[in-house]
């Protein structure tokens, strides 16, 4: 199986683009939030989900590595196929996908195209019962961004913030979906920058400001 594609941007499609990898055009399948942060050209660093059926090999791929967990766990959901799951990934911020499935709150999954009442229903009822996705962890924990350039989580905040503030702002980020290596980057920063004094309320909520795209 194939879990990440490293090259450049060949051609980009309406659902799809070729990614040369040393001479070689991958075709990959790949979401409108995906595919609109890419450019012929562009170097890049997919993570890939690979799709094996008696009559069909698909390769989907993800700028980030959270988005492919969720591609994964939404297809969990009896009724969610690819074509759902990229429908739902396009058009909800995956911060509000956690929210929604805690609150019940179907009007969120209808906005997606193709997704009716009754399958949104069922999304936000099984979601609700389920752990959010962590997604992989890439070069010995440093998160892997687009070029393939791993990004160093700081390491003051290890010395300065109190461990138990870090460890239930992380779980509170992971609980609204974030991917844990970059929740922890973003909590870590924050302890940093504030001397790892700040009260968890204030960790979480500059968290997501570090964490916002």
């Amino acid at each position: 199986m194939i879990g990440m594609l490293k090259g450049r941007v060949e051609a980009l499609g309406a659902d799809e683009l070729v990614l040369d990898v040393n001479g070689v055009g991958y075709l990959v399948g790949a979401g409108a939030r995906t595919l609109s942060r890419l450019e012929p050209g562009q170097a890049v660093t997919l993570h890939i989900e690979t799709h094996v059926r008696e009559d069909a090999f698909r390769l989907y791929g993800f700028v980030d590595d959270v988005e492919r967990a969720w591609f994964v766990h939404l297809q969990n959901i009896q009724g969610v196929g690819a074509k759902a799951a990229f429908a739902i990934l396009d058009t909800v911020p995956i911060s509000e996908i956690a929210n929604a499935a805690a609150l019940g709150d179907t009007a969120t999954f209808t906005r997606a195209k193709g997704v009716g009442p009754k399958l949104a229903t069922r999304i936000a009822t099984e979601l609700k019962d389920k752990a959010p996705p962590t997604g992989r962890s890439f070069s010995t924990g440093l998160p892997v961004h687009a070029g393939g350039e791993a990004v160093q989580v700081p390491q003051e905040a290890a010395h300065n913030g109190d461990v138990a503030t870090r460890d239930d702002a992380v779980s509170a980020l992971a609980n609204l979906g974030y991917n844990e290596t970059s929740a922890r980057q973003a909590v870590a920063t924050v302890l940093r920058d504030r001397g790892g004094d700040a009260p968890l309320g204030d960790v979480i909520r500059l968290s997501l400001k570090e964490l916002a795209p």
